[in-house]
């Protein structure tokens, strides 16, 4: 038979429990005798007893209640309406950054815009006033006097500052030699095409593309005068060749087409895509108030 405890040996929860039970026990001892004297009284549900467990998290170790930590249930509508604010400002936060996006791009674009220059037209440098190899008809004599009145009065300084251009020094790349099968031209070609350089030879307007180059090489002679080098333009035609010379390599140009122009029509002289020789004197013999122009086509 078990021996029965005492007080002192219960411990806390047992003496709780202990003391739950004996108000218990009275609450329905007094109910019982209520119902057999007919004084029934209607009262609220006998709640469940709790547990030890529950006991222990509602008190502290000193005995002391605790304040329930359990979260609320929120309103639905709040809850609600608070879900609906929430999306409203990403939506409305996600149009600002669009919105800031677009200008930015549009403010870029018109910086762009402003500083953006203006696409020049290239205009072509001024090479030569009047073409090369003018002079007046020879009088019987090699002295040979320019013929200033092909210049208009406007452009003078002009020519005279490109005409006062030096020289530059011949080098491997340049034209040194001039050969024309069908009309027996077999002569040297130096820098330059003024009246001192045109008295050595075939003259190479300084600026002009080297033989080979893509470009257009001007080559210019006098026809009655130093040798009448060029003398004979005019009878070349379509197909005849162009032998020129460097130091290290010759090139042979087809001839494609001649043609008479003015003093003035320095347009011949332009650069090309093409490589091209351009070959020039004085015309007609003895008259010397045009020019012969021949043009060229390197060969394959």
């Amino acid at each position: 038979m078990a021996r029965k405890r005492s007080v002192n040996d219960l411990t806390v929860d047992e003496l709780r429990q202990l003391l739950i039970d004996r108000r218990r026990a009275e609450r329905s001892a007094r109910l019982e005798a209520y119902r057999k004297t007919g004084r029934i009284i209607a009262v609220e549900p006998e709640p469940q007893a709790p547990s030890l467990s529950s006991l222990r998290s509602e008190t502290t170790t000193d005995g002391e209640p605790v304040a329930d930590e359990r979260p609320k249930p929120r309103r639905g509508f709040m809850n609600s309406l608070l879900v609906l604010v929430e999306v409203a400002a990403v939506i409305g936060l996600v149009v600002i950054l669009l919105n800031g996006m677009n200008v930015l791009r549009d403010l870029n674009q018109q910086v762009s815009s402003a500083l953006q220059q203006p696409t020049l037209t290239p205009t072509p440098m001024i090479m030569a006033v009047v073409l090369p190899s003018g002079h007046l008809p020879p009088t019987g004599s090699d002295v040979v006097q320019p013929n200033e009145a092909e210049i208009p009065e406007h452009l003078r300084p002009i020519a005279a500052s490109l005409a006062a251009l030096p020289t530059p020094t011949s080098s491997p790349e340049h034209a040194q030699r001039i050969q024309i099968p069908v009309i027996d031209v077999d002569a040297p070609i130096v820098q330059g095409d003024l009246d001192e350089q045109l008295k050595k030879g075939v003259g190479q307007h300084i600026g002009s593309a080297n033989p080979g180059q893509n470009g257009n090489m001007v080559l210019s002679a006098h026809n009655d005068v130093y040798g009448q080098i060029f003398r004979h333009l005019d009878k070349l035609v379509p197909g005849d060749e162009v032998v020129v010379y460097t130091n290290q390599k010759s090139y042979v140009y087809i001839v494609e087409q001649t043609q008479i122009v003015g003093p003035l029509d320095v347009e011949v002289m332009a650069s090309t895509a093409d490589p091209i020789v351009t070959l020039i004197s004085c015309y007609p013999f003895m008259v010397d108030t045009q020019r012969i122009v021949v043009t060229a086509k390197l060969k394959n």
